[in-house]
């Protein structure tokens, strides 16, 4: 075999990687023997070839410390699969026999001193090493992500994974998404069943968390084309899929297969003289420039700005000074010649490949640090930083398993000579259990599924004109993190690809709703694409893209634009406002006023105009009157349980007096010009005693119910939170709404009954007959509380108390206007017409 690297030592590490591809396989017709040998010459993928490296360096490493199996030295046997099956189970069984000739299952004490396995690079070729080594119980440490249920389909037992679990993977992706709130994606993978798992997976992770798929792009293996034109009309298709202007950011499953494909057909897109595709790539852990040597005239730039998610690594001291003196000639090596010749594009003297005369002569004088960063780079990858874990993992489970005092018998061979050799299966105890701290101050361990408890970086990449690229570390996936801290990133240290002006890719089918909209479902397209709707009055939403609107709590209201809510201020009818003052002054300018009409009729108290129409009811109205001006004030501030309670109770029993009151004076004035005969019984009847049962009736009437209403269902404070917009009304609730207009209806019927009565009275002959006066300010009254009912049912919150004080200050008013002001006008203007002879002189006339 060709291409392999041995390195001799007590104790064996074995390794398969995946650095050379064939472009052709012969095809098995099996009328013959298959070839043994490839015959073509293979396309070195250049930058795996630090894979090689990093697992060299480990064993070196390893060796020259006297604090790791010091009575030992490490070798290793490196092989390569090609990226083909057959090679990779071949090769794996030519790591555990020493001859030619493997022959399976018999041992003819010809067995290397294979200790455990480092590969491979993907899950496929891992899983066929596994099938072979699981049946030998020999340890393999695998550097490619891939989830527990693959493992436990082969021999899964003796398989441990220095990277985290891929569901881990997956995770840190759709937090990525989530973070930038990118909904509006294309994933790209291979058209295997590794890619379908890859696009199945993560739709389910997208549609629980709102995001949708613009696209799934699948890339065939070259393979299955039968001619090259049809590879290159797809690639040409995809490139123009690509290309919408309608997806912004793109999610390939970037194993090496699909990274070389990708680069394959962005190479052609660019020799077409094509518009660059200026997008956000976000790339799975395998992603890396590793260009082949047809890749030499690839400008990375269309990768600037991508981001990738990559298992966590750390700068390993003296990496680099060791691959600065790498030697093109080193024994053992069947990798570098062929990797020195394609890297610097030249031929060494011995070469067989004599098909480019015109290429310079390799001096092995080269310098690795001046190939461009797509070729090798002389910092050590994630993938190499996994190698190397994996080859001390390995040493320091041999050292404890070497110090175990119960395990030293059993490693002595029978015939007790030579170095001890361990039984390979011997060391899983010990590599499920190994933790420490490597060189670069990172923990090893793994978990109870032999996977890595380490994490993943989030890593931006930075490219430049001179072809080569930074890895940025912008954030972290931590798998071990509490709940709600196991992802971070800093987007201040990203870099954008140049068209999006170092700001945050939009990544939407269309624009977000502002808030004060709700989203729209579209029918018959995804879920991310919506209409944007308004919010239905009296509802908000304060987000981007939310799915409805909602209520404000109660104490607050929407603003204008239904994109907030403000707090709903307090309000009553205060004496601290314009309207409360007014309506004050006003009931206390009337109080002042009856206060002086009443003043006035006690100092005429014994004029004639005074003592026609029963002074005792005309001061009763008086003081009611004055009583119903100022108990309007209980309208007025704020509500509490007994003003709740006698602002009504006075309300209803002053204004029952006082309408009681006028009805009495219109009987006694109606009935005594009906008894006109001195000596008529009737007229026995119509002395104070008959105006006073009046007037206590009607009381009684009213008092008995204002006490049924206040028994079942009393007013009480109450606080209306919903009847203004951004008003919290505090009121007075009336309990029993059908009492209040009972209440109301029957001071209604009084004054309707008072009114019907004076206007039948209006016309009597009397100098001083009230009659016409009481018709007139029945009339204002009954108008006034006519007009109440529907103004006082239409108004809300303070409003509806200042109706109310209105109408008692209007009603009040207009009884002491209608009744009382022109017997002042008498007694005060004009005096003379108050006397006995003046009464005397107008019956007479008449």
């Amino acid at each position: 075999i060709k291409h392999q690297r041995y390195q001799p030592g007590d104790l064996i590490i074995g390794g398969i990687t995946s650095q050379l591809f064939m472009p052709s396989y012969s095809s098995f017709l099996f009328t013959e023997n298959p070839q043994e040998v490839i015959t073509d010459e293979p396309i070195f993928i250049l930058k795996s070839y630090q894979h090689v490296l990093s697992l060299v360096f480990a064993v070196k490493e390893i060796n020259e410390s006297p604090q790791i199996l010091p009575n030992h030295t490490l070798g290793l046997h490196i092989y390569e699969s090609y990226f083909n099956a057959r090679i990779t189970y071949q090769n794996t069984l030519n790591l555990a026999f020493t001859e030619k000739k493997t022959v399976l299952n018999y041992k003819c004490d010809t067995w290397n001193n294979l200790v455990a396995v480092i590969g491979g690079l993907d899950s496929e070729t891992s899983l066929h090493m596994a099938t072979i080594l699981g049946i030998y119980k020999t340890p393999q440490v695998t550097y490619c992500s891939f989830d527990s249920f693959e493992c436990d389909k082969t021999l899964g037992s003796s398989l441990y994974r220095m990277v985290p679990n891929e569901a881990y993977q997956y995770a840190g992706l759709l937090q990525l998404l989530l973070h930038f709130h990118w909904k509006w994606v294309g994933l790209i993978s291979t058209a295997d069943d590794k890619g379908e798992k890859f696009v199945r997976t993560l739709e389910h992770l997208f549609s629980q968390n709102g995001i949708c798929t613009a696209f799934t792009q699948k890339i065939p293996n070259s393979s299955v084309y039968l001619e090259m034109d049809d590879m290159i009309g797809h690639w040409m298709d995809m490139v123009a899929l690509l290309s919408s202007p309608s997806v912004n950011i793109y999610i390939v499953n970037a194993d090496s297969r699909t990274a070389m494909q990708v680069l394959w057909f962005l190479v052609l897109d660019v020799l077409r003289g094509s518009k660059p595709i200026e997008k956000v790539w976000v790339l799975t852990s395998h992603w890396d420039f590793s260009s082949e040597t047809f890749h030499r005239g690839l400008d990375i730039k269309i990768f600037h700005g991508a981001l990738s998610i990559a298992f966590h690594w750390n700068e390993v001291e003296g990496f680099q000074n060791f691959l600065r003196i790498l030697n093109p000639s080193s024994e053992g090596d069947g990798y570098v010649k062929m990797f020195w010749q394609q890297a610097f594009d030249c031929l060494f003297p011995d070469s067989d490949d004599v098909s480019d005369g015109n290429k310079e002569r390799c001096t092995g004088e080269e310098k690795l640090e001046t190939l461009p960063g797509p070729f090798f780079e002389m910092s050590m990858t994630s993938q190499s930083y996994s190698i190397y874990n994996a080859v001390h993992a390995v040493a320091q489970s041999l050292h404890s398993m070497y110090s175990s005092s119960t395990k030293s018998k059993t490693m002595v061979e029978e015939d007790h000579q030579g170095p001890s050799k361990p039984r390979a299966f011997e060391l899983h105890s010990f590599l499920r259990s190994i933790s420490f701290n490597n060189s670069a101050g990172d923990e090893v361990t793994f978990n109870e599924n032999g996977e890595s408890k380490g994490g993943f970086d989030i890593i931006n990449w930075i490219t430049f004109p001179n072809k080569s690229f930074l890895r940025e570390k912008v954030g972290k996936m931590d798998p071990q993190a509490p709940q709600g801290s196991q992802f971070s990133i800093n987007e201040t240290l990203i870099q954008w690809h140049n068209r999006f002006n170092q700001v945050v890719p939009l990544a939407l089918c269309n624009d977000n709703c502002p808030p004060g909209y709700s989203r729209q479902i579209k029918e018959g397209e995804p879920f991310c694409c919506y209409d944007c709707k308004p919010c239905p009055e009296g509802k908000i939403s304060e987000k981007e893209d939310m799915d409805s609107c909602f209520q404000c709590p109660e104490d607050q209201y929407p603003n204008e634009d239904k994109n907030g809510c403000h707090p709903k201020i307090i309000t009553f009818l205060s004496y601290n406002e314009p309207l409360g003052i007014s309506l004050a002054v006003l009931s206390l300018s009337l109080s002042l006023t009856t206060t002086v009409v009443l003043g006035i009729f006690l100092k005429y108290n014994n004029t004639p105009i005074v003592q026609a129409n029963n002074r005792k009811l005309t001061y009763s109205l008086l003081i009611s009157l004055l009583l119903c001006f100022l108990c309007s004030l209980l309208f007025i501030g704020r509500p509490e349980r007994l003003s709740c309670q006698l602002r009504q109770a006075a309300f209803s029993i002053i204004f029952t007096v006082a309408v009681s009151s006028v009805l009495a004076k219109t009987i006694t004035v109606v009935w005594a010009f009906m008894t006109t005969k001195p000596k008529s019984k009737m007229r026995k009847w119509m002395g104070k005693r008959f105006a006073n049962s009046v007037v206590f009736l009607c009381l009684f009437i009213q008092a008995s119910i204002c006490a049924a209403w206040f028994c079942n269902d009393s007013p009480f404070p109450d606080v209306d939170m919903h009847s203004m917009t951004g008003e919290i009304i505090l009121e007075c609730n009336e309990g029993s709404t059908n009492m209040f207009f009972y209440t109301l209806g029957y001071m209604g019927f009084l004054a309707l009954v008072s009114l019907v009565v004076a206007y039948f009275g209006r016309k009597l002959p009397d100098a001083f007959n009230e009659a016409r006066f009481i018709t007139f300010s029945m009339l204002v009254f009954c108008s006034v509380w006519m007009s109440f009912v529907p103004t006082y049912l239409s108004t809300k919150g303070k409003y509806m108390d200042a109706v109310e004080i209105f109408s008692i200050l209007a009603s009040s008013a207009g009884l002491l206007g209608c009744i009382f002001l022109p017997k002042c006008y008498v007694m005060i203007l004009r005096p003379e017409l108050n006397n006995r002879e003046q009464l005397i002189r107008k019956k007479v006339l008449k």
